[in-house]
């Protein structure tokens, strides 16, 4: 029994003509009850999620699901007060003394649709600025996350008692009907190719669409850094949630005479990070039958066209039968393969050697512009050309994944990684009507430059015009 989304979204619609401005205090009071859906119930969500990816790390869930969206809701709180306020801006010289201001204004009912990989997360992330913005939200989630889906939609009801908050569960015809509704924004989150299918059903009512949408992020190893911690470091974001993260390193870039050095690193690592896979409850498993053939078949091309595939299981352990992959190095890869193609979203990690830092950034130039870019370096020139010279959603240096995690930063992708911002500030923005108001005084000046023109407008003209 598919849900009745065309009469969800009919009663959003109506509540929100009904209280088209909500005050501070409201929305503070949305954000409380957010906070307790996830904090009251963190045991749950670990449970669930785990459920669903038939063993996923509870420590994962904790670090990288529960605790963000926490900051996010606390973030929001602290500064909505002020994102609220009416902004000044400069009126021209010839318009004074009218004043002229930026009011946000919330604009409707906003669909907020979810991807399986960090399911919660994924969902109080854009869950926050809209209701933080003033909204009221529907939420699709992934149907391959049922146990999580129905958590959310249980606890929504529960918690949000006004239907501020509701949530969706189904199938693909599910998420292909809420799509067409004339939301007032529409956030997805997910793969490229699916984000084309969102963007033409958006299209159909004008929607405004924030695709996020993943893509093909590079980590570059420059010189100046030590070849073994980065070799760690990007071995610790490629592993986590097995590598099904949106910016996970999904490549590495690496000095031609350290690739041998990098490998064994990276192996070590892993190693020390995982010293085994099949039961070990810090290893996530990969989600489903189909996104594990689809690794075994990226790897499978790689090494039929030349690859070197280093796999790194170091108990030897039959992962398969535990639903998991092995985290996988892969050396000599070229673009002929599909590994080098398409958006890996696995524990299978690619190596490209370079000559020098131009053709590293060429080598990222060439295709299309990534969700993140890490680069390791501490020759402070080397990364502002990197940073100057490349286009990716956003960056993070001598790291992995941390810039998703500053809730003052915006998150969002460019050209086919998304587009559009969210996060903090920005993702208020995105939701609210940031509205244009000039306010005339009673004296003006405006009724010179009103018909009967004549010798007076003609001088008026000319000092205008310069």
């Amino acid at each position: 029994m598919y849900p009745d989304t065309e009469a969800l979204f009919r009663r959003q619609r109506n509540a929100f003509a009904a209280e088209p401005y909500p005050a501070a205090a409201a929305r503070i009071a949305l954000l409380d009850r957010l906070e307790a859906l996830v904090k009251d119930h963190a045991a749950e969500w670990a449970e669930a999620i785990s459920r669903d990816f038939g063993g996923r790390s509870r420590h994962e869930t904790q670090l990288l699901e529960v605790f963000p969206s926490l900051e996010a809701i606390r973030h929001a709180r602290r500064h909505l007060r002020r994102w609220m306020k009416p902004r000044r801006r400069a009126t021209s010289l010839w318009f004074l003394p009218g004043r002229s201001s930026v009011v946000p204004q919330p604009l409707g009912v906003a669909g907020i649709v979810v991807p399986w990989n960090y399911p919660l997360y994924l969902a109080i992330g854009p869950l926050v600025p809209a209701l933080a913005a003033g909204n009221r939200a529907l939420v699709k989630m992934s149907e391959s996350t049922p146990a999580t889906g129905g958590l959310l939609e249980r606890l929504a009801e529960r918690h949000f008692p006004g239907g501020e908050v509701r949530v969706v569960n189904g199938g693909p015809e599910v998420a292909q009907a809420f799509c067409r509704l004339p939301f007032d924004h529409l956030l997805f989150t997910g793969s490229t190719t699916v984000g084309h299918h969102v963007m033409r059903a958006a299209a159909e009512n004008l929607t405004p669409v924030t695709l996020e949408l993943g893509g093909k992020s590079p980590a570059i190893v420059g010189r100046g850094f030590p070849v073994a911690e980065a070799a760690g470091r990007i071995a610790y974001g490629k592993c986590l949630n097995a590598g099904q993260t949106c910016i996970a390193p999904d490549y590495a870039l690496v000095p031609e005479e350290s690739v041998g050095a990098f490998v064994e690193a990276a192996r070590a690592a892993i190693a020390t990070l995982y010293p085994t896979l099949a039961a070990n409850p810090d290893f996530t498993a990969i989600v489903d039958a189909r996104h594990r053939d689809r690794l075994a078949r990226l790897l499978e091309d790689a090494v039929a066209k030349g690859a070197r595939a280093i796999e790194v299981n170091p108990a030897g352990e039959d992962v398969a039968a535990a639903g998991k992959r092995a985290p996988t190095l892969l050396t000599g890869v070229d673009g002929s393969m599909a590994i080098m193609r398409e958006e890996i979203f696995g524990p299978l990690l690619p190596i490209v050697a370079y000559r020098d830092l131009d053709e590293a950034i060429a080598f990222v130039n060439a295709r299309p512009r990534p969700l993140a870019l890490y680069v390791f370096e501490h020759d402070r020139d080397a990364v502002r050309r990197v940073i100057e010279r490349t286009v990716s959603g956003g960056v993070t240096v001598n790291e992995t994944i941390l810039h998703i995690a500053q809730d003052d930063l915006p998150f969002g992708g460019v050209g086919a990684s998304g587009m559009g911002r969210y996060h903090g500030r920005e993702g208020f923005e995105t939701f609210s009507q940031m509205k244009a108001v000039f306010r005339q005084p009673r004296l003006n000046g405006l009724k010179l430059f009103r018909p009967p023109y004549g010798r007076r407008f003609e001088s008026l003209v000319r000092l205008l015009l310069g």
